[in-house]
């Protein structure tokens, strides 16, 4: 029998160490931005077309390569970081595994690779050598690189892993990589790829990452020739604000601790920005940014008691361990690592963001000075003593406030010639503020009026509110509990839907228009979503860059803060984004009827109670919210008188 296994050409392994190292145009970015820092370089300029489909275009003022080291940057598993195995344990640079230039040759057309040490040094996720391997296999790719003590550069064209030329060309120092046409000889690949708005979200959120671990290195970020970011070299603190924008200046809490093994640095944001979706929380260990769930936990930790369950802190922590004590070789993607010790981790990461909240005085403190028993304050200040934890399950007792008579000539009670008709001031009460309850017993069994004779107090009927969160309707058959919030979003969420499918949506004008100053991310998100924001009534219009200005909102909404709304609906649209697989329309729906529903702890007059449940049962599908959670309860009379049965 003949022999049938064979080693396979280097052209088809490129194309295999493209699938896990080029997934789509952000992962190329990756790649070719930690080789620049790697590089050693000062200023990083990345130019996007089409959303990286078309061009994505890196250009560094590093060391450069050599002739050399330019075609052997292209090889697989070809790298400037590692000489020995004794080197995979003392990685601290991004990239090591010598493939990703190969790759992305093999699928792309590359111009702007200055060298295989740039490709595979760099300090954010690269380290294996395969970094522009897996680039060449699968684009068109063009490299110009220089050395600082050379006269002249290199420039290398490659397609599919295929050189087409290479030869000696006057450059700037440092390495220019251009990846074209990116999957340009796998369609298949290329078919899969989504909408410019999400590769452009993706490229961003790279970008960002790889921006937030090196703040002393200049970054600019152009799209379709238009500059996104510009960033200048300066500390953590600016370039987080250069990044998310002004309004996170305020929320920054510096946290720091130096321990034997472990040195953290970085900030949390205050409790109050915490925002319901994910995706504004950053761990770098040794500049490399990382995801963990485990050290997330340590920091949603220190936050508890500060913030809801479901909110999820700002925070950019670094970590500084030796690199013999993690394994950053064990994902595809290099964004996951393997602590020696991770209790420890846990444990000093947890105590250094309790400690810089309460050291900032974010967390609240224990006043001892106070008589926990007794708070004065209650009495000073009638308001705050409200309601302290008042039982709505049971009726509330009006009972008349009796004031004090006046005491003068009080002498005159022991004369014996006191009136026997005494007015007394202000202790009249009216009807309407006394409440007469007669419970029969056989003291008062002969007074009991008939039921026909009893008055129905104003404000009772058959539909009422429990705990201003529950309506509890009188039927024919039972009773009908409502969850008045869940019932007002199933209510909505059919509304916009409708309207999203017809695209007809009523607006009301703002008497004046808010402007909204977003980060780049959200922006290009908004204009994505125009379409559909116009068909449900939102009147918004580009003002500037990353800004807008709301003209109008949805007719059937009743907001105070357009802003806020607005603000509410792009962070719940990305919550369920990252969580659900919806369209568009649906997620816009969701996530506007959750927004602009109910809430529990709102006032509703009978009227208002008895149209919201008739609204709900029009529904197509009135059992459920849109989040899958009841929305009504109903107790037969069967059910109720079997609590009584004996």
């Amino acid at each position: 029998m003949s022999d049938i296994i064979q080693l396979l050409p280097d052209a088809i392994a490129n194309q295999i160490a493209a699938g896990e190292v080029v997934q789509r145009p952000a992962s190329a970015l990756k790649e070719l931005l930690e080789n620049a820092v790697d590089a050693k370089a000062t200023q990083i300029q990345v130019w996007i077309k089409d959303a990286g489909k078309q061009l994505i275009h890196v250009i560094d003022n590093g060391r450069g390569m050599s002739a050399t080291d330019a075609r052997m940057s292209f090889e697989r598993h070809a790298t400037s970081k590692i000489r020995s195995a004794q080197d995979l344990f003392a990685i601290r640079t991004l990239g090591f595994r010598g493939e990703a230039l190969a790759s992305i040759a093999a699928v792309a057309q590359t111009s702007k690779i200055r060298s295989a040490q740039d490709l595979f040094a760099i300090r954010t996720l690269g380290f294996r050598g395969e970094a522009l391997a897996s680039i060449a296999a699968v684009a068109q790719v063009e490299l110009k690189t220089r050395q600082e003590n050379a006269e002249l550069g290199t420039l290398l064209q490659i397609e599919g892993s295929e050189v087409k030329k290479q030869e000696p060309i006057a450059t700037a120092v440092g390495t220019s990589v251009a990846m074209k046409n990116l999957f340009f000889n796998v369609p298949a690949r290329r078919n899969f790829l989504k909408s410019n708005p999400v590769e452009m979200r993706h490229i961003v959120d790279e970008f960002q990452r790889v921006a937030l671990s090196h703040p002393e290195i200049g970054f600019s970020l152009v799209q379709q020739d238009l500059e996104t970011y510009h960033l200048l070299p300066s500390k953590l603190s600016h370039r987080i604000v250069g990044i998310f924008g002004k309004s996170s200046q305020n929320q920054l809490v510096p946290c720091e601790e130096d321990t034997p093994h472990l040195k953290i640095k970085g900030y949390v944001g205050k409790p109050e920005y915490a925002k319901k979706t994910k995706g504004e929380q950053f761990f770098f260990v040794n500049n490399r940014y990382i995801k963990s769930s485990y050290l997330h936990h340590a920091v949603s930790t220190a936050f508890e008691g500060l913030i809801q369950a479901d909110q999820h802190p700002f925070y950019v922590l670094f970590l500084e361990i030796d690199p013999a004590h993690i394994d950053i070789n064990v994902h595809p993607t290099k964004t996951e690592i393997k602590f020696e010790d991770e209790r420890t981790v846990y444990a000093v990461l947890r105590a250094a963001v309790k400690q810089a909240l309460g050291a900032h005085h974010v967390m609240p403190a224990l006043d001892f000075s106070m008589d926990v028993n007794f708070q004065e304050n209650w009495t000073k200040n009638p308001s705050t003593a409200l309601e302290l934890d008042r039982e709505y399950s049971y009726k509330t007792y009006n009972t008349p406030e009796f004031q004090k008579a006046a005491v003068a000539g009080w002498e005159r009670l022991f004369d014996g010639d006191v009136p026997k008709a005494t007015t007394w001031p202000n202790t009249q009460v009216s009807k309407e503020d006394q409440e007469i309850l007669t419970f029969p017993s056989r003291a008062s069994a002969e007074e009991v009026l008939p039921p026909s004779a009893v008055e129905v107090q104003e404000g009772t009927g058959t539909t009422f509110q429990v705990e201003l969160s529950y309506i509890v309707a009188q039927m024919s058959t039972g009773v009908l509990i409502v969850d008045q919030q869940l019932a007002h979003e199933r209510i909505l969420y059919e509304r916009y839907l409708k309207q999203l499918q017809a695209s007809q949506g009523s607006s009301q004008q703002c008497l004046f228009p808010s402007t909204l100053t977003l980060n780049p991310g959200d922006f290009s998100l908004v204009m994505d979503m125009l379409p559909e924001l116009y068909s449900l009534g939102f009147q918004v219009e580009e003002f500037g860059k990353d800004t807008i200005v709301i003209q109008g909102v949805p007719a059937d909404t009743q907001v105070k803060n357009e802003k806020e709304l607005f603000e509410g609906l792009i962070e719940q649209y990305k919550n369920f984004k990252s969580e659900l697989s919806l369209d568009k329309k649906e997620n816009l729906a969701r996530s506007l009827a959750k927004r602009s529903s109910l809430k529990k702890g709102q006032r509703l007059d009978a009227r208002e109670m008895e149209t919201l449940v008739g609204q709900l049962f029009a529904c197509q599908n009135p059992n459920y919210s849109p989040s899958g959670n009841k929305t009504f309860v109903k107790l037969d009379l069967p059910s109720i008188h079997a609590f009584f049965a004996k």
